[in-house]
């Protein structure tokens, strides 16, 4: 994606799915360093045979940084939007795929792996799959990823100021410094994401107590919290591992087995305490989630 990158690398690998795989392209490099920086643009790819359009793999680390947006990139087949002041880490093995109708403008560092010391890719969690491939630093950490970033660049066109082996070791302290602070940003919008995750479910779980006999609907719950029912999935989804609308319906199955069990109520008053008028519908709610029915099960307790 930098102006270096149009030409073309080495070809790719295809892998056993059908999706290709492209080395970095050493070739391009300043001096043949494990590392590029540049501006992005439009028209590039990794490989003159390989759109970048079209899903594929690379086995190289990809940052970049926006100037511009709106872009949606999608990443292990999930999409993303990201404008201005946003961060996309994209890291080796990922399928991928660039936006053909979007444009990308903004800075693009991308990293060889080995090119950086065992205990540096340890230290900024280089392989760290579970940390959000999208970053939104506030002003202030923006603004020294900017430098830091700028200064890796400056220090990456100059190849003429110091010998080879010199020159890699400053850009591999430069990159360091950038990364960093690059993978203390990822430690940091994942822990918060997890908070606000679990304030979410918190809300949701404590809704969902209080309605749970009335209100079924997870698209209500959403509504009511104030949140998207794609924020409510993802909160849920990683408290609890169920689905929103599985916790409320286990929800509900637990209050009608207590009544079933302690109490001496028709079972047709039990469907309505719970959410079901209409006692058919409710055998048949009992029935899709214990495999059993209220009859029976009341009876087997007896």
């Amino acid at each position: 994606m930098t102006d270096r990158t149009t030409q073309g690398g080495a070809g790719g690998e295809e892998a056993q799915d059908g999706i290709r795989t492209f080395p970095f392209p050493t070739d391009l490099s300043l001096s043949g360093v494990g590392m590029q920086v540049g501006a992005m643009g439009t028209g590039h790819t990794w490989h003159v045979d390989a759109p970048l359009e079209r899903v594929h793999r690379i086995d190289f680390h990809v940052v970049m940084l926006f100037h511009e947006g709106p872009v949606r990139h999608m990443i292990d087949f999930a999409e993303y939007e990201v404008g201005a002041g946003d961060i996309l880490w994209i890291r080796p093995g990922q399928v991928h795929r660039f936006s053909r109708t979007d444009r990308y403008r903004g800075t693009v560092l991308t990293m060889q792996p080995g090119f950086l010391p065992r205990a540096t890719v340890e230290a900024t969690g280089l392989y760290r799959y579970d940390l959000p491939p999208t970053l939104r630093p506030d002003p202030e950490r923006l603004a020294a990823l900017e430098h830091a970033l700028a200064q890796l660049e400056r220090e990456y066109v100059d190849t003429t100021t110091l010998p080879l082996s010199l020159h890699t070791a400053v850009l591999r302290h430069s990159l360091t410094a950038f990364l960093l602070r690059l993978s203390h940003l990822a430690a940091s919008s994942a822990e918060a994401d997890r908070e606000r995750a679990d304030t979410t479910f918190t809300r949701f779980r404590d809704a969902v107590e209080k309605d749970f006999a009335t209100n079924h609907s997870v698209s209500a719950y959403a509504d009511t919290l104030g949140y998207s029912r794609r924020t409510l999935v993802r909160a849920v989804r990683a408290a609890t591992g169920q689905t929103p609308k599985g916790f409320i319906d286990k929800r509900v199955v637990l209050e009608a087995k207590r009544l079933l069990a302690h109490t001496e109520m028709p079972i047709g008053r039990i469907g309505v305490a719970v959410g079901f008028p209409d006692s058919a519908n409710f055998s048949k709610f009992f029935h899709q989630h214990t495999g059993t029915t209220p009859v029976v099960f009341r009876a087997e307790l007896n």
